[in-house]
């Protein structure tokens, strides 16, 4: 099973769109999986569902420092390097999937929605979000370029 796919399933088991990505490169970047969910949890629905930037997107990113950041605060050309990394990822994903704003993808219009309460996971959420599918494109993406080096 590829890294997509097994994000694609943790995401239907019910964790957000980023603990899915995280979690399914949790052993790649040496996190146990209690630190990579913890770690990843509030980047769900957008930033703990405010639809911002979509939490497959920040899992992506997540993943992508873990494995390619930089740690020297002084050193401009890693930093430049990693964060041209992370554009060409999103750049990537924006390419396949329209935008890299949840809200946007979500088409959601109604701000009482950026509500802290979860929704619930039924089969009418299933096939009315493309949830599942943003958190499958980002590990793939993700995959791919890991696997270009």
């Amino acid at each position: 099973m590829s890294r997509a796919e097994r994000a694609g399933e943790l995401f239907r088991e019910g964790y957000n769109c980023a603990q899915a990505v995280v979690l399914a490169f949790a052993d790649l970047i040496g996190l146990d999986e209690k630190q990579a969910l913890r770690l990843s949890a509030p980047f769900g629905g957008g930033i703990a569902r405010q639809r911002e930037v979509c939490g497959a997107v920040s899992g992506m990113c997540m993943v992508a420092g873990a494995l390619f950041g930089y740690d020297d605060p002084k050193d401009q050309q890693a930093k430049r390097a990693h964060y041209a990394l992370v554009q060409q990822l999103c750049t990537r994903f924006r390419a396949s999937n329209g935008t890299i704003i949840c809200g946007e993808r979500l088409a959601i219009k109604d701000p009482d929605f950026k509500t802290p309460d979860p929704t619930p996971r039924t089969a009418a959420y299933y096939r009315t979000r493309p949830c599942e599918a943003m958190v499958v494109s980002a590990a793939e993406i993700l995959e791919d370029y890991i696997q270009s080096r």
